[in-house]
């Protein structure tokens, strides 16, 4: 189809090389024991999937809590730093890398996605763009995070938050668009 008034042709859409990072198989068997082994694992089997995690190439901390309702689309594409906690019903739709830091805190519902499409071609070609959250950030409850975006180093992103551009270090960043409010006020007592 290749009239000059078609916006979206879907026929066209090609995945990119290794877009995936893994081969077919290895994504599939992935999914496959997320479903039955870190889906079903007890609350407090929180070593086991952190072992399964590493077991297909993420890269995990000492001290990880990860729920087992956390889903994750590419291991091999995720790095948590020490001691931080993934909640429940957290999505990691890591097309791209997503790096979290150390003591950092992704709540429950929240969607990090990394990747998307160029709506300006025709062929609505795939992009991954990776997520940082910065060590000592907290993103609170049902947030979504946007591609390419970082979450600087002690911010709190408010629930239900959704960030499109980056957020600086220390801020209460809340709304949607997500917008810094004020600093993050530290008790050192």
């Amino acid at each position: 189809m290749n009239n000059k008034n078609t916006i979206q042709d879907l026929n066209s859409f090609r995945l990119p090389h290794n877009f995936r990072g893994r081969s077919a198989f290895i994504v599939q068997l992935w999914w496959i024991v997320e479903s039955l082994l870190f889906k079903k694992s007890p609350q407090f089997a929180y070593p086991f999937r952190r072992w399964l995690l590493r077991l297909f190439g993420a890269k995990i901390g000492h001290g990880v809590i990860i729920r087992p309702s956390v889903t994750t689309t590419y291991p091999w594409k995720l790095t948590i730093g020490n001691h931080a906690w993934i909640g429940d019903d957290v999505v990691l739709y890591n097309l791209g890398d997503i790096h979290i830091g150390d003591n950092a805190v992704v709540s429950q519902g929240s969607y990090l996605c990394t990747g998307d499409h160029d709506y300006t071609k025709p062929d609505f070609p795939i992009r991954a763009r990776p997520i940082t959250i910065d060590s000592q950030a907290w993103v609170a409850s049902q947030v979504f995070v946007s591609p390419g975006v970082r979450i600087g180093k002690g911010a709190v992103i408010g629930a239900r938050s959704s960030v499109f551009n980056n957020m600086p270090p220390l801020m209460l960043c809340l709304g949607s668009p997500c917008k810094p409010i004020k600093k993050r006020i530290m008790d050192n007592s």
